[in-house]
């Protein structure tokens, strides 16, 4: 891992800040933890919007609270001089699509099941793979390409002809597929950035651009908010919270390790979204889906015994 640095260097990209020496196993049980805090935040989007509060209200919240429990857990303690970033230009782009990426998972969700959403997401990695050897100077290996396309395959079984999916939901979620791509490359761009420091803009990025909108928002959907009780209150607020620890995982995740050796893994969320939405919701994937699941999962896991078995160069 250390040998792209020279690689960087001689790409003309002096003005980069410093990459930490990266851990390839932590980075793979960072993401994978996020994969489990993440559909939390997703069920309980789900679930509010289909008690009728606004997604720009929800996202607003989502965004204000992540902001408010990161300012006040990490600022005491580092300063305010966590709030100043290497690269606020990168910063403020990986908070835009981030937020424009949860805006169009949140209406994905409002027309497909939490699982299926999932899954059609993965797109991104496959964007990841083409991007990063050119935008993030990674070595390309085929191994990780592979393993994206059996992914990628188990993906069309899940959103297959005659599934029964949403159209619109269908088209939404592959948007925002590209949405989460570009999130990924600019968590990679920003990773010279203390995570704590991300983590604070990822929130303040989101609250500064939907706090206008706020206005755009009917007087219907106020009257919602005025009738939900202290439970729907308070999972309102929880959004904030599993959303800042999911995505503070996934920092440190690609902190650890280039994006195009985690874009496998990420996968394996889709299993996590499956269980998360079954319990939630009591929405269970059928046989086939389940069959779609496993290819997903299975090329994952495949790709990481390689690359830990294999010797670490470049195809």
């Amino acid at each position: 891992m250390q040998r792209a640095k020279p690689n960087l260097a001689a790409a003309g990209s002096q003005a980069h800040p410093a990459i930490p020496p990266t851990s390839l196993m932590w980075g793979i049980g960072l993401l994978m933890s996020s994969m489990w805090v993440l559909p939390f935040l997703d069920a309980t989007g789900k679930w509010l919007l289909g008690h009728g509060v606004s997604i720009i209200f929800l996202s607003w919240m989502r965004y204000a609270m992540h902001l408010l429990i990161m300012l006040a857990a990490i600022v005491p303690g580092r300063g305010v001089k966590v709030l100043k970033s290497r690269r606020p230009r990168d910063q403020m782009l990986r908070g835009a699509s981030m937020l424009t990426a949860t805006l169009m998972f949140f209406t994905t969700l409002h027309y497909l099941p939490q699982a299926e959403a999932t899954a059609i997401n993965f797109l991104a990695p496959l964007i990841l793979l083409l991007v990063a050897p050119l935008v993030l100077k990674e070595p390309a290996r085929l191994s990780r390409w592979v393993a994206a396309g059996c992914a990628f395959a188990g993906v069309l079984i899940i959103i297959r002809p005659g599934s029964g999916l949403d159209p619109v939901g269908v088209t939404i979620g592959l948007l925002s597929a590209f949405c989460f791509a570009a999130q990924y490359i600019f968590t990679r761009r920003v990773a010279g950035d203390d995570p704590y420091t991300s983590i604070i803009w990822s929130g303040g990025v989101g609250t500064v651009l939907l706090t206008p909108v706020l206005f755009l928002v009917p007087a219907d959907d106020w009257m919602v908010l005025g009738n939900m009780g202290p439970g729907a209150w308070f999972l309102l607020c929880s959004t904030g919270l599993t959303g800042a620890l999911g995505h503070l995982l996934q920092i440190g995740a690609y902190r650890n390790a280039p994006a195009s050796a985690l874009a496998p893994f990420t996968y394996f969320s889709v299993i996590s979204a499956s269980i998360v939405g079954w319990i939630v919701s009591g929405h269970f994937p059928d046989k086939v889906t389940w069959i779609g699941i496993g290819v997903i999962f299975l090329s994952g896991v495949g790709t990481g015994i390689y690359e830990w078995r294999a010797p670490r160069k470049a195809v």
